[in-house]
């Protein structure tokens, strides 16, 4: 028993100087609570060497206590007795990918490591998007790395994780060989470390090859597309970069491995396939009455050619590069923002070019009309306020991270996030500061504003609502990150979260009223209609979901990720799909009414007038297309 409270159950590990068991908090006697307690073991007589083990714990407990992201373990408590100290954490059930791999008797698929990398990346940007400065952890590998009963990446033992100092400043080397980057036995370390430590833990997972057991740094000696047949040159390729010799030549941090991997995928979708029939896993949870319309509708589609669902668009205009985000329409003109640094005013009728606005970096966001002005963020890290008819720049705020939340105004303010981890309040006319609130991880989510509140989420998975003071009310946290912009009906607030679900929350207090999940992340942000709430997943669907209770009513397919945001005009919905088709189908049934088919894939979501869809490509074109 420790400290009259914690009962030693059993041991989950040993290491040089620590031991971690199994306990049990009698404070509760009435329910087993269980906990792990971490053991620092001081037993060394060299006064340096306790000195840095000592140091090592303290760290570790100082780190977890400020840390909260559902992938890393709360701690509870921590304390010194006679020569040993301990740390009191969360219980995690489940087995590291150490252990995983050794009970395998198949290869570990790309498949299942893109599933665990993508969480991994969340805890990078995490740690590395920390204020006020980065956490660097050091010790990557696969021992560190829980997967929970619930297949969610854990990451654990911060033993020896450090706040991020400028270059220059070195330690002594510490890490795992074999995971380590050359820079960190230098005692040099920073976020590209930890990107190493990545690459070391997927290859050796894919190849099933310990590079304790290896030559230092011979990743070329064992080529992972030869070892794992699962594994893509793409894939090979970004775990090549991560284990990259120079720092300068891997990716930066999470934020950009997370990219790297999001391309990736959406690469690799198959070719498109229109209008399939209801799947059975439908059948179980949809509405019998929907899901036999959907089912009969969709089979009348399969019967036609697929040139009677095909349109020509009114018109096109080619930007020199991507675009990604959503247009806006207002007193006949088109606004929209490309990955060629310009947003563009283009006449709505017939998409004749009117003005452009040079940004010093790509343009990920959709630009808001307010007033005389329009504003739009950039990677630049800059929001830019335009006067709409001329084109002329009125002013900018400078941030300290990439913008990718589109800004939104109401109330004289411009309000919109920051990879710096802050949603800002400018106001419209000076561009002042007026308050930012600091949320602990990028903010790519665009807020939603009320007469009371701004909601918003962040890439560290959580809802905020404040008020318009900038002061959170309440905070709901989802699993992963939510890049979805949230929605606003019957008092309740909508957001899909790439976790895979779809979350009712109540406008008032952050309780979750209902949730619902696809079988892939969501990005795409959700609209409401008529007590149905509509938003697409990366499983490829286009979801419906009853309003108030969160039942499947329907579910289209398409052949790609639905990351575009549906929007409604009269009696149909339309987005667009990563297999380069812009969709229009109906609202009740999910029936198929056309589909226009781009040059690449369709991320953009859709703009609509009374006549309209004006939508944006990868294939560098903005497309008019009628309803």
């Amino acid at each position: 028993m420790l400290q009259n409270r914690y009962r030693i159950m059993g041991t989950l590990g040993m290491g040089g100087f620590s031991a971690v068991y199994q306990a049990r908090d009698m404070h509760f006697a009435s329910v087993t609570r269980l906990c792990a307690i971490k053991e620092m073991i001081n037993v060394s007589s060299d006064q340096e060497t306790q000195d840095l083990a000592r140091r090592s714990f303290e760290t570790e407990a100082s780190i977890l206590a400020t840390l909260q992201h559902p992938a890393i373990p709360d701690v509870y408590d921590y304390f010194s007795q006679d020569e040993r100290s301990y740390l009191v954490m969360e219980f995690i059930r489940g087995k590291d990918l150490e252990a995983t791999l050794d009970d395998r008797r198949k290869m570990i698929t790309q498949e299942e490591a893109l599933d665990w990398s993508k969480q991994i990346c969340e805890v990078l940007i995490f740690l590395h998007s920390h204020k006020p400065k980065p956490i660097i952890f050091r010790d990557m590998k696969p021992s560190n790395i829980m997967l929970d009963q619930r297949g969610r990446i854990r990451v654990i033992d911060f033993g020896i994780a450090k706040v991020f100092q400028q270059s220059g400043v070195k330690g002594t080397m510490i890490g795992t060989e074999g995971y380590s980057p050359p820079e960190q036995y230098r005692g040099e370390a920073s976020p590209a470390g930890d990107i190493y430590a990545f690459g070391a833990t997927m290859h050796h997972l894919l190849t099933m090859k310990d590079p304790r057991m290896q030559p230092p740094f011979s990743w070329q000696e064992r080529v992972l597309t030869e070892i794992n047949s699962t594994v893509t040159p793409a894939f090979e390729a970004i775990i090549n970069r991560c284990l990259a010799y120079r720092a300068g030549d891997r990716y930066a941090d999470g934020m950009a491995l997370q990219e790297a991997i999001r391309l990736l995928e959406e690469n690799a979708r198959p070719a498109v396939s229109t209008a399939p029939p209801v799947s059975s896993s439908e059948v179980s949870t949809a509405a019998p009455a929907a899901v036999a319309a959907a089912s009969a509708e969709q089979a009348k589609t399969q019967t036609k050619s697929a040139s009677e669902f095909d349109i020509k668009p009114l018109w096109t205009f080619k930007c020199e590069d991507e675009i990604r985000s959503q247009p806006v329409v207002g007193d006949g003109a088109v606004y929209v923002g490309a990955y060629d640094n310009n947003l563009y005013a283009l006449n709505s009728k017939d998409g004749s070019f009117k003005w452009k606005y040079p940004a010093t970096d790509g343009i990920g966001t959709s630009p808001f009309v307010y007033k005389r002005d329009v504003f739009f963020g950039s990677a630049d890290q800059n929001l830019y306020c335009i006067n709409r008819r001329n084109g002329r720049l009125q002013w900018t705020f400078a941030t300290q991270g990439a913008v990718y939340s589109s800004p939104r105004a109401e109330f004289d303010h411009v309000f919109f996030g920051s990879d710096d981890g802050h949603l800002y309040a400018i106001n419209a006319s000076s561009g002042r500061l007026l308050w930012k609130n600091q949320s602990h991880s990028p903010v790519r989510s665009s807020p939603l504003i009320t007469d009371e509140f701004i909601y918003y989420g962040t890439e560290g998975g959580y809802v905020f609502a404040v008020d318009l003071r900038g002061k959170v009310k309440w905070q709901f946290q989802a699993k992963r990150a939510v890049t979805s912009s949230p929605v606003f009906a019957e008092d309740m607030v909508f957001v899909g979260s790439m976790d895979a679900t779809v979350y009712a929350l109540d406008a008032n207090s952050g309780w979750a009223i209902w949730r619902a999940r696809t079988t892939r992340p969501i990005i795409s942000t959700p609209v409401v209609n008529k007590e149905v709430v509509y938003i697409g997943s990366s499983d490829g669907k286009l979801y419906a979901f009853d309003l108030f209770n969160g039942r499947q009513l329907w579910a289209y397919e398409t052949g790609g990720q639905v990351t575009s945001s549906p929007v409604v005009l009269d009696d149909a919905l339309y987005f667009g799909s990563t297999d380069g088709y812009v969709y229009s189908i109906s609202l009740k049934k999910g029936k198929l009414r056309w589909r226009f088919k781009t040059g690449r894939y369709v991320v953009s979501s859709p703009a609509v007038d009374k006549t309209t869809i004006y939508i944006g490509s990868c294939d560098h074109h903005l497309y008019a297309l009628p309803k």
